[in-house]
């Protein structure tokens, strides 16, 4: 079923939103020109995109359960390997894009919520091979087939663990003096998110990065994505539509920038 609210959102979006030469912040000009609209080919990018056509060739059949996007019963069902990649992993464009962020600010330690399938993962994994990387995944059976993508591409320095978000991010988070950069893409409920944004700020310091998926994806999402905003503590905010990045620099004067993406 066509969503209106969705495309509504989307041109309003498109026709208030700057391209490069509308941002004054040199910082964010920078980020733009620089990582956010880099789309030259890179070679890291070819063995990833290897195993998502794999996946979206594969017949193979886990039972997955859906913990989050608001339904208040975990349901499980049937599906094959190959509708699950064709639905649910970022597209290249998106992934990509992550794999520059943070090949760009060089995390030492990267935390993401909702692994899936785990191409996400290996792109977060491949942009910087140093970072520690933990990914969180809810489904038993999605996980073990990231976990063998990882071991395909030898990725390991990614610590996957299985579980309730709820349950494990304080877990995660406990273990860190500081969090550089999280990607959280799970749970698109607007009390979940402003619980996972509030556990993170407790560990996020000036260089700290942490992008939210799907900030359209609900009107409770655009909700929580209007008062991740406004906190006093978030000094810069890039729109991107299917995507929003926070940032914490001290020396930034505070402020929200829309880009087409």
């Amino acid at each position: 079923m066509f969503n209106w609210r969705f495309a509504c959102d989307y041109l309003k979006h498109y026709f208030t939103a700057k391209s490069r030469h509308g941002v004054h912040s040199p910082f964010v000009y920078e980020l733009v020109d620089d990582v956010i609209y880099d789309f030259s080919a890179k070679t890291d990018y070819l063995p990833i995109e290897q195993i998502r056509q794999q996946l979206l060739q594969s017949k193979a059949k886990v039972t997955i359960v859906d913990l989050g996007a608001g339904s208040h019963t975990n349901k499980s069902q049937v599906k094959e390997v190959r509708e699950i990649a064709k639905n649910v992993l970022k597209s290249p464009r998106l992934a990509q894009l992550i794999f520059r962020l943070v090949a760009h600010f060089e995390p030492k330690n990267v935390v993401e919520l909702g692994t899936c399938l785990g191409v996400t993962s290996l792109y977060l994994n491949q942009a910087n091979p140093s970072a520690q990387i933990t990914t969180v995944e809810g489904c038993r059976e999605i996980a073990d087939v990231a976990a063998k993508n990882f071991a395909i591409m030898e990725a390991k320095n990614i610590d996957l663990v299985v579980g309730n978000f709820d349950d494990v991010l304080p877990q995660v988070l406990q273990k860190e003096q500081n969090i550089d950069f999280v990607f959280i893409d799970g749970n698109h409920t607007e009390a979940a998110t402003l619980r996972y944004f509030d556990w993170i700020l407790q560990k996020a310091y000036d260089k700290t990065v942490i992008v939210f998926d799907d900030i359209y994806w609900s009107e409770g999402m655009k909700s929580a994505w209007k008062k991740i905003k406004q906190h006093p503590q978030v000094t810069v905010t890039i729109d991107l539509f299917w995507v929003g990045l926070v940032f914490f620099k001290k020396d930034q004067v505070k402020e929200d920038f829309k880009v087409k993406f």
